[in-house]
Parts: C-alpha cells; sequence; structure tokens
C-alpha cells in the first residue's frame, strides 16, 4: 500500500509537472510570437510611411510580402491563444484590426501623394495596433510569472513528499515488529490455554454424551473462537460431516459460515460475551458438499467457562422452500396483474384513438403551414431571412411537440417492468389531460384543473400512476356523455394530504353513483358499463396500494361522482411536509 501511495503520488506529480512546463513554454511561445508580430508591423510601418513620405518605390518591397507575414503571425497567434478566452478575444479582435489596417493603408499608399499627414495618420493606427499586443504581452507575462511560480511549488511540494514517505515507512516498520510480538505472545497463551481446555471438555464429554446423542435437534459444543468440540449425529446429517471431521477439528464456524453471515457472527459473538447467551437467529451452514442448509440457532455460555458453549441448531430447509413458493406465487401474481394492467391501457388508448389523432394533427398541420410560410419568405426578392428563420423555428417546436405526444404514448402501451423514479404529480395530471382533450371535446366535457404548487415529488412509476388517471377521466368522460340537462363539468385537483403525502380529485357532474354499490366498485369483475370488463378500477386500486396509498370514491355535490386517491412522501420529503404544513398554499386553476 504505501509503494502504491507513493507511486500514486509520483505520478500525479510528474503529471503536475509537465503540465506546468507545458503551460510555461506555451506561454513562452505566445510571447515570441506577439514579438514576432511587432516587428513585422514595425518593418511594415518603416516600408510605408517612407514611401508616403518621399514617393519612393525603393522603400516597398515585393507587394503582399509584409502583409502575409503580418496575417501569418496573426492566425498563427489566435491558434496558440484559443484556450484562454479572454487572449483569444484580444487576438480575434486584434486580427480584425490589422486586415482593416493593411487595407486602409494600401488604399492610402495606392491613391495618396507625398504627405506627411497620411504618414502620420498610418502612425496613429499602428500605435493603436501596438497598444494592443503591448496589452497581451503584459496579460500574458503575469500568466507566465504565475505558472513559474506555479512549477518552482511543484519542486518544494516533491521534497516534502519524499520527507514524508520516510517517515511513514519508519512509522510502519515500527508498528509491524510491535504486533508481530504481540501476535506471537498472544498465540502463545492461546494454545497453552487450549490444551488446558481440552483436558476439562473430556471431563464434560462424559457428564452429556447421552443428552446430546439422544437429541432429535442439533447440538453443538464451541469455543468462541469458533472450533466445534463436539456435535450429535443430527448436526452432521445437517451439514454432510462425520465423526473423523469433528475428531480432526475440520468443524470450524469459520469454515461452515458463508462469508456473508460472518457480520452476523460477529455481533452475536459480542453478545454472548455481554449476556452470556445470544437469541434465536437465522444463518446458513455451508455443507461438505459445497451446497447450503439454512439453520435457526441459538446458544448460551457454560456457567462454569466463559469461553464455552453450546448451541441448538433447527433445520430450516423445508420452511425456506415453502417461502420460496409462496413468493414464486406472489411474482407470479405480480406478473399477470401487470399483464392485465397493460391490456388495460391499449383498451383504453384504443378507445382514444380520436383524440391521440387530433393531438398530433395539431402540431403536424401547424409544421405544414409555417414550412408553406418559410417557402413564402424565401421566395421573395431579396428572401426575408429573419421571417424564414422564425417560421423553421416555429416548424422544430411543432416537431418536437408533435414527437412528446407520440412519446407519452409509446410510453403508456409499451409493455415495461415497474420502475420508480421521482415524479412532479401536477406535470403528470397535465400530460394526461392532454391525451385526453379530443375525447373530452368530443363529449362536450370541460376539464378544469385546479393543482396545488410547489408539492414535493413522489417515488412511483410513471406508466402505472399515468394508467390510473387515464381510467379515471375516461370513465368520467363517459359517465357524463349520458347526461342531457346541465353542463359537463370534470375538476381535477391535487393538494397536500396532511404532512405524509400528496392527494389527487377527480370531481364530475355526471349521473352519480349507487351508494348500496360505492363499496363494489373496485371489486374484480364488476361494473356499471354495459360493455365493461370490471377490472379497470380494480387495477387502478391495486396500483394505488402497491405505491402505499388509498382509493376511495363518494358523491360529488350538487350532483356527479368523485374519486380520490393518495400517494404517500419519501421519508425524507415528509420531514419537509411537516415543517411547511402550516404555510398557505398557492393554487392555479387552469380550463
Amino acid at each position: 500500500m504505501l509503494f502504491a501511495a507513493t507511486a500514486l503520488l509520483g505520478l500525479e506529480y510528474w503529471q503536475e509537472r509537465q503540465t506546468a512546463h507545458h503551460v510555461v513554454g506555451h506561454s513562452r511561445q505566445v510571447l515570441e510570437t506577439l514579438d514576432r508580430l511587432r516587428a513585422i508591423i514595425a518593418e511594415l510601418e518603416n516600408e510605408r510611411r517612407g514611401y508616403l513620405m518621399t514617393l519612393d518605390p525603393a522603400y516597398l518591397k515585393a507587394y503582399g510580402v509584409s502583409d502575409e507575414g503580418v496575417r501569418r503571425e496573426a492566425q498563427a497567434l489566435q491558434t496558440l491563444v484559443a484556450s484562454d478566452p479572454a487572449q483569444s478575444h484580444r487576438a480575434t479582435h486584434l486580427t480584425l484590426t490589422l486586415s482593416a489596417k493593411l487595407r486602409e493603408i494600401d488604399e492610402l499608399v495606392k491613391t495618396a501623394g507625398t504627405s506627411g499627414l497620411a504618414a502620420l495618420a498610418m502612425t496613429r493606427s499602428m500605435d493603436q495596433i501596438r497598444s494592443q499586443i503591448d496589452l497581451m504581452v503584459d496579460h500574458e507575462r503575469f500568466l507566465l510569472a504565475e505558472r513559474e511560480s506555479r512549477a518552482e511549488a511543484f519542486e518544494q511540494r516533491w521534497i516534502w513528499l519524499i520527507a514524508a514517505a520516510v517517515v511513514l515507512v519508519v512509522a510502519l516498520a515500527g508498528a509491524a515488529l510491535a504486533l508481530a510480538r504481540f501476535e506471537a505472545r498472544r498465540r502463545r497463551t492461546t494454545t497453552e490455554e487450549n490444551v488446558q481446555l481440552h483436558s476439562d471438555l473430556l471431563v464434560r464429554d462424559r457428564k452429556i454424551r447421552r443428552l446430546v446423542d439422544s437429541s432429535i435437534i442439533g447440538i453443538i459444543i464451541w469455543d468462541l473462537d469458533g472450533l466445534i468440540f463436539d456435535a450429535n449425529d443430527a448436526f452432521l446429517q445437517m451439514v454432510g460431516y462425520d465423526r473423523e471431521d469433528l475428531a480432526s477439528g475440520r468443524l470450524h464456524r469459520h469454515t461452515l459460515t458463508p462469508p456473508e453471515w460472518s457480520g452476523g457472527d460477529a455481533r452475536n459473538i459480542a453478545e454472548l460475551m455481554e449476556t452470556g447467551s445470544v437469541r434465536p437467529f437465522e444463518k446458513e451452514y455451508i455443507r461438505k458438499d459445497g451446497g447450503r442448509v439454512p439453520v435457526l440457532i441459538g446458544g448460551t455460555m457454560f456457567e462454569e467457562s466463559r469461553n464455552q458453549g453450546v448451541s441448538f441448531v433447527l433445520d430450516l430447509t423445508q420452511r425456506k422452500q415453502a417461502e420460496a413458493e409462496a413468493r414464486e406465487s406472489e411474482r407470479r401474481y405480480r406478473e399477470a396483474l401487470m399483464e392485465l394492467a397493460h391490456a388495460n391501457r391499449v383498451s383504453t388508448m384504443g378507445q382514444l384513438t380520436a383524440s391521440i389523432a387530433h393531438e398530433i394533427n395539431q402540431p403536424i398541420a401547424a409544421v405544414v403551414a409555417n414550412a408553406q410560410a418559410g417557402l413564402n419568405w424565401l421566395a421573395r426578392q431579396p428572401p426575408n431571412l429573419v421571417q424564414l428563420r422564425q417560421s423553421l423555428e416555429y416548424v422544430v417546436s411543432d416537431g418536437l411537440r408533435a414527437g412528446d405526444v407520440i412519446g407519452r404514448i409509446r410510453a403508456l402501451i409499451k409493455k415495461t417492468p415497474p420502475r420508480k423514479e421521482d415524479l412532479e404529480i401536477n406535470q403528470m395530471v397535465l400530460e394526461v389531460i392532454a391525451l385526453t382533450r379530443g375525447q373530452a371535446h368530443k363529449k362536450h366535457v370541460s376539464v378544469q384543473t385546479q393543482l396545488t404548487e410547489g408539492l414535493p415529488l413522489i417515488q412511483a412509476d410513471r406508466v402505472q400512476l399515468q394508467q390510473v388517471i387515464l381510467n379515471l377521466i375516461v370513465n368520467a368522460v363517459e359517465a357524463m356523455s349520458e347526461v342531457s340537462e346541465g353542463t359537463r363539468e370534470l375538476l381535477i385537483s391535487t393538494d397536500r394530504e396532511g404532512a405524509n403525502g400528496v392527494l389527487i380529485s377527480l370531481r364530475d357532474s355526471g349521473p352519480g353513483l349507487d351508494p348500496k354499490n360505492v363499496d363494489r366498485l373496485f371489486e374484480a369483475f364488476y361494473t356499471t358499463k354495459a360493455a365493461g370488463m370490471g377490472m379497470g378500477l380494480a387495477i387502478c386500486r391495486s396500483i394505488i396500494e402497491a405505491h402505499g396509498g388509498r382509493m376511495w370514491a363518494g358523491a360529488n355535490e350538487p350532483r356527479g361522482a368523485v374519486f380520490q386517491f393518495t400517494l404517500p412522501l419519501e421519508p425524507d420529503e415528509t420531514a419537509s411536509a411537516g415543517m411547511d404544513a402550516d404555510l398557505p398554499t398557492v393554487r392555479r386553476r387552469a380550463s
């Protein structure tokens, strides 16, 4: 471990040192580039100024030589400082300024006569460029000084690391020597004690042999170190060993106990040492053939010795098999319930075909309209690119909206295993309302929401909860479609349920519920519809109860029915909800 830590620290230091040297070299390369650029600009300035003062072509080199050098160094500078936002911005601005000034100077050289004023104007322009270069040089020198200081700090830290490693090696060597001496004394003492205990056990063996052999459950005699001195035939048959294995000392707690049960054994030994006995607990033993046997074991220490004791072991194989069969039956029941829930979702989505088509047709129609508008803006002379861009943004937005609708539909229809996640209940309610909007409009039902803002997140399966809300909305719309008088309104609301959960309510203005049959609404195969299966509400209640909530129904005043269900919060959310229970809630209402 020491060598590994030293190697790790050395590698880290080497990497940081290489990085420091790299950035120092990079800064120096930037400064060299700036110096070359400044020299080329000074040379170009002397050429153009001499020409402007005398109009003597001897001052000018071949066309474009100096200009090309300036551009080449400016591009190299941009590449070097690309990782530094401030320097990159200055380099870009310098490049643009140089290009503009070079064009301006070339025009001045082509058109101007001998003029000291033109040369002076050019010199001032070049002074501005030199000022920008000086600013970049100052900044890079500051960075260079800081990076060189950091590189020196790395060297100092390496010295401290070496010193610390030496001290650690000496300390570990001393600790290892002390532990070796302590272990030698402990083993010698243990050996002496075991010799004495063995003679005592021989005497005790004759006293309890008859009792052990006559027992119908496993009995073992052990010491706190884990060695099993004796066991009856019931225990030997349980673990698959024989008397020869017992006599040779092969039966030991550490060899019989699987690794995952070692922590429990340590706690039980501590309880034995403190109280003298241990309450019955379950664990497993490893059989001689490699298999495992579940057991119930309890033990107590002998009164005359605080190092030895006896345990009674009961084979739990048959009980575990019965429990496994029960769990398998529960799993099959859950799978059947999920299959039935999936079939119910598919059936419900089939009823909403017209609503789903309407929800998808709206963004698709908007995409077509905006695309046509974009073509019209493009056909203008000149094309109106601003309006074209806006039309394309509308096309993208409407396309994403259509994709969201299809995604929600796929999530509901797709057969996936339950998966709990953090959910915002208000957002989920609005998503289901969007899927059923067309169906409600077709039945002349007004869907309104009254959602409490600031509700905490809940841990639940999104698809299953969407199925619950979807079933309740479809049932309410179908019930109100039979009402010929009065308004058809569905109010969906969310609120806190004390400090331990959230409450979701759906109130309709339909024909209401028969008070005699309210308690039977959630029974399987009970239905009030002519063509109903009677499984929708039963599945809904099963889903809510599986999430730790409850669901019920009742009458809505002045007419109609109300279906409500609660969902619990996570423990941390429950604590925060309790602190905010007395604060006023903010509600929003939308139709």
